[in-house]
This record gives C-alpha cells, structure tokens and sequence, in this order.
C-alpha cells in the first residue's frame, strides 16, 4: 500500500509517526504508525504534514519525500542506523543529499529526518502517493 505523507502528522510535543484518521470536532483523531493506538489530538497540538516539511539544500528546498527516496536508496528501503553519532548522521545526509545547506540543516534535523526515515521504513511504505494521486 502507498504512503500519502499528507497523511502522516507529526506533533510537537510527541515522539513518533500519525496516521490522520478523522477530523473531530475539538481536534484530530490520529493512529500511531508504531503501535496502532489511537489518539486524540487537541487544536492546541501543533500538527505538521510530512508532505509540508522541506529541508534546506544549496539550490533551494528539497521536499522531505525526495528525501526519503534517496535515503531509501542508501539504504535498499531498509531502517537506517537507530543511533547514529553526529560525524555518521553528517556522513549519510552527505551520500543522501549532497547538496544540503550545511549551515540551516543541523544535526538535530538530521537525527529526526532519519527517525522519520525509519518509521516509514518499519511501519509504513516507502512507494509514495504521488500529488495527483492524493487530491483524487
């Protein structure tokens, strides 16, 4: 099954991946990607798409879905290294996105793209809905 990151929130404040679930009428009704627990999120939560996140690069912003495709290159669609140290986050962002603005894109980025990275990897699909797609 394809991945709409449109679809998968992540909230401040909550570690982890959401799959949006319903609209409700004081929030949102979320599912956890790692356990499947379901959770209210209240309009005081603040709720980012995936699919709204770019991060920094030398020619402009790079969607966090291309992101995620060369990392899934790097990695043949497996989870990457769970803990890795700062000079090993530099290292795969280097291979993944050689480009990326070494000043505005910092190793905290880093170690929560690839975290991101690995949920989709373990819980979701890495095979994206494509924009067209998703507004069907």
């Amino acid at each position: 099954m394809k991945t709409d990151l449109t679809k998968i929130l992540s909230v401040s404040g909550k570690s982890g991946l959401f799959l949006y679930l319903a609209q409700a009428r004081s929030g949102v009704i979320a599912e956890a990607l790692s356990d499947k627990k379901r959770t209210m999120l209240d309009l005081k939560s603040r709720i980012t798409t995936l699919a709204d996140i770019s991060i920094f690069a030398a020619s402009g912003e790079v969607k966090l879905k291309e992101v995620f495709l060369s990392l899934g290159k790097l990695y043949d669609g497996k989870p990457g290294p769970e803990k890795p140290n700062d000079a090993e986050l530099k290292a795969i962002f280097q291979k993944a996105v050689p480009d990326y603005d070494q000043d505005r894109f910092y190793v905290s980025h880093m170690k929560k793209v690839l975290d991101w990275y690995n949920q989709l990897a373990k819980y979701a699909s890495l095979d994206f809905v494509e924009e067209e797609e998703s507004n069907a």
